[in-house]
């Protein structure tokens, strides 16, 4: 079933729509969850949850890329459950991976206000979009999908040396990049 029948769907409370959406991203859903949590269980939990806040979410939101939404819940699904965890002691690879940005990203604690929020979000999009596809996709899969070097060097027939210079060299030019458009660091 295509993207636009299932928001319909979910626009008319039919319960359908949460079935589809299963067969249709379950395990696109699944995959980002486990890339972030590490667990079968505690992955399903999320895409569960997914399901239910896609059906809090329609109407009023009529996403025009489903994948994309569903991807965006799923993942602050999957860190809401990962800091859970993390307070308790209990995750370390996840926490690995977004040490590699935190060089290139404002510090949490000092968060920006909503006008530098959005210039941020912008500057990344931005930059994102000045980037070789084949570059962009390995960093995108890197920091918003948590995917292994490992996996990202066979998906992209790399090897996974080629993966971690290809993300070093990305995230230097970032850094470059948001220090070029004002953004502290």
């Amino acid at each position: 079933m295509e993207d636009g029948r299932i928001v319909e769907l979910y626009w008319e409370r039919d319960e359908q729509a949460i079935a589809e959406t299963q067969t249709r991203y379950g395990m696109y859903c699944h995959r980002i969850a486990y890339n972030v949590l590490h667990s079968d269980e505690d992955a399903e939990e999320c895409v569960n949850d997914t399901y239910v806040r896609a059906w809090n979410s329609m109407p009023p939101q009529r996403p025009s890329r489903l994948a994309a939404f569903l991807g965006r819940i799923t993942r602050n699904l999957a860190l809401d459950r990962y800091l859970f965890d993390r307070a308790q002691k209990r995750a370390r690879s996840t926490e690995l991976i977004l040490d590699e940005l935190e060089e290139c990203i404002p510090d949490p604690v000092t968060a920006p206000p909503l006008a530098e929020e959005i210039a941020l979000r912008d500057a990344i999009n931005a930059f994102l979009a000045s980037l070789p596809q084949k570059n962009r996709m390995v960093f995108l899969r890197r920091y918003w999908y948590l995917s292994p070097i490992k996996e990202i060097a066979a998906d992209y027939e790399i090897t996974e040396s080629n993966v971690k210079v290809m993300l070093h060299r990305t995230r230097q030019s970032f850094k470059a990049y948001l220090e070029k458009e004002g953004i502290e660091i």
